[in-house]
């Protein structure tokens, strides 16, 4: 399943997008939104940014260069480098990654 948006009361007023993996797992929050308009108008604006930015790497080792190789999504936040099983004819085998 596909990961969702939740629009929720922000404690300070307004309202916050929170963005879950198909999991159910946080993976963002927004910031406060003054209406439900503007928060449904800023996940359409992470949709376009998510769908076309480029990654901007400005951790310590980063240096601020661009990540452009294309990155394969995981299922899950929690995933971690354990193959992916696949069933062929009624045995399991680890799928190449």
């Amino acid at each position: 399943m596909a990961g969702y948006f939740e629009l929720v009361d922000a404690p300070d007023g307004g309202y916050r997008v929170r963005m879950l993996d198909g999991a159910g797992d946080l993976m963002a929050i927004s910031v406060t939104f003054p209406t439900k308009r503007a928060a449904v108008a800023g996940v359409a604006m992470a949709r376009e940014i998510a769908g076309t930015g480029l990654i901007r790497d400005r951790s310590r080792d980063g240096a601020g260069t661009l990540i452009r190789e294309r990155v394969r999504p995981v299922t899950s936040a929690r995933d971690d480098a354990a193959p992916r099983t696949k069933r062929l004819s009624g045995t399991t085998r680890a799928a190449a990654g």
